[in-house]
This record gives C-alpha cells, sequence and structure tokens, in this order.
C-alpha cells in the first residue's frame, strides 16, 4: 500500500507540472482560432476551428519572410557554434597546454553574463563591422551565448573519449584535423544533436539583439515580429493573430524537441563511450 501511494503521488506530480507547463500553450492555440468577442470568452476547447488569425498573420504581417529570416540566423548560428565548438573541444579535450583549466573557467564565464551587460559593446562592434540591420550581425551576437555552452558541453565529451582510438588514428598517420572528422565525429552524434538543438533553439528565440541591431521588417525575426504586432487603434492589439503568430513559431521547435529528445537526453548524460 505504502507503495502505491508512494507511485500514485509520483504520477499526480508528473501530471501537475505537466499542466503547469503545457496549458498556456494549449490555451494560446484555442485562442489562436477565436475571433471579435470570442477572444474573451474562456473556452478550453474551439468551439469552431477559424482559420483566420492565421491567414491575416501571413497575408498582412510578411510573416513567412520573418519565418525565413530566423531560419536563417538559427541555421547559421547552429553551423558557426559546432564548427567552433568542436574544434575549441579538441584543443581543451586532448591537447595538453598551460592554461588549459583557466581558459575553460573563462569560456563558461562568459556565458554568466547577463545580455544586456554586454549590449552596449555588442552594438558598437556591429555598427563598426557595417552589420547593423543585417542579418550576419544577429549571427556574431548570438554566438555570445551559444558558443560559451557549446564549447562546454563537446569539451566535457571529447575529454572522456578513449586515448587508444586517437593514439591508433596518429600511428596510422592521421593529422589532428582527420582525427577530429573520422575518428571523434562519428562518437559525438548524442553531444552534437544536444548542444546544436539548444543553440537552434536559443537563436530562435532571442529578442533583446534581435530587437537592437534590427531596424527595418525585412531583417526582423519571429521574436521581435510578434512582439511588434498591432491593431488598428494604438490600445487595440490583435490577440488572435498573435496567438496564432506564437502558435506557427513554437510548433517547429516542439517537434524538433520530440523528435530529438532521446538524443537530447543522452548527450547531457553520457560522459563516456560505453562498450
Amino acid at each position: 500500500m505504502k507503495r502505491f501511494m508512494s507511485r500514485l503521488g509520483f504520477y499526480l506530480l508528473v501530471a501537475a507540472i505537466m499542466l503547469y507547463t503545457v496549458f498556456p500553450f494549449y490555451y494560446a492555440i484555442v485562442t489562436s482560432f477565436k475571433t471579435g468577442p470570442e477572444l474573451f470568452s474562456a473556452d478550453y476547447f474551439p468551439l469552431r476551428w477559424n482559420w483566420d488569425n492565421y491567414i491575416s498573420v501571413f497575408r498582412e504581417q510578411s510573416f513567412a519572410h520573418t519565418i525565413f529570416n530566423s531560419v536563417q540566423v538559427s541555421f547559421a548560428v547552429v553551423a558557426v557554434s559546432l564548427f567552433l565548438g568542436v574544434t575549441a573541444a579538441f584543443a581543451l579535450g586532448r591537447v595538453q597546454f598551460r592554461g588549459r583549466g583557466l581558459l575553460l573557467l573563462t569560456v563558461l564565464g562568459v556565458s554568466m553574463f547577463p545580455q544586456v551587460a554586454v549590449l552596449s559593446g555588442m552594438f558598437e562592434l556591429i555598427r563598426c563591422l557595417g552589420l547593423y540591420n543585417h542579418l550576419p550581425g544577429l549571427v556574431i551576437s548570438y554566438l555570445i551565448f551559444t558558443l560559451p555552452f557549446t564549447v562546454w558541453v563537446l569539451t566535457t565529451f571529447m575529454r572522456d573519449l578513449p586515448k587508444e582510438l586517437e593514439e591508433a588514428a596518429i600511428m596510422d598517420g592521421a593529422t589532428p584535423w582527420d582525427i577530429i572528422i573520422k575518428v571523434f565525429l562519428p562518437l559525438m552524434w548524442p553531444a552534437l544533436v544536444t548542444t546544436g538543438l539548444l543553440a537552434f533553439i536559443a537563436a530562435w528565440n532571442e529578442f533583446l539583439f534581435a530587437l537592437t541591431f534590427t531596424l527595418s521588417n525585412t531583417q526582423r525575426t519571429v521574436p521581435v515580429a510578434i512582439a511588434l504586432i498591432s491593431g488598428a487603434s494604438q490600445h487595440e492589439l490583435p490577440w488572435g493573430n498573435i496567438m496564432a503568430a506564437s502558435v506557427t513559431v513554437t510548433l517547429p521547435v516542439a517537434g524538433l524537441v520530440l523528435i530529438f529528445q532521446r538524443r537530447i537526453v543522452s548527450g547531457l548524460t553520457a560522459g563516456a563511450v560505453k562498450g
């Protein structure tokens, strides 16, 4: 009986956590199908499936182009973060040199700075590079908070790979680049998927830098575009359109997490090759 009650309490706790985390998104989906006075009625299931909000978002807000901007920026951030992360992880995890531990702690310490603390300096850098109101400027700025995490996770993972693999490759005449590409990368897929997906989500959801470093509608990403959706008057917010846009940009990320959830867990928990 005691075991049954403990298991029941565990499942009730899981159900409460699921309700707390999933219900806001579910209610956003329900609200996205409402128009007019229906927006102010507390219905927990769509009484009718009205797609006008979704049509309005893509027809009036140029939302498709905004999504394309976010896709470009997010994939570029993932590609650069993984490339620099893998090469840095090889140096920090496999090469012995003085100050390696201090350098790794410095990389981790950079990720602890809030965005607003580096906003002014990053703005001057983006402006001096001539990348203000350009998507590459967002890519460079996003690396501040995606690269430290990527380097830290990949370094921890690469440090625990067997030395015998590297020594055997060196005996066969492999260069460091050959060791990274042909020996280590096939073993690092769980960590690469984990860090790549988390970097993608961070870049996809970023708001402060995207708002500061972009000016025109043609260069904005989805979080800023959603925040700037306005109604017919200054004091009127089209909540149906806002919810429709939010659901549209959340579903792809949620789908990616569900598809790669096992690799995400294994990448965060696996610290060595098991055989």
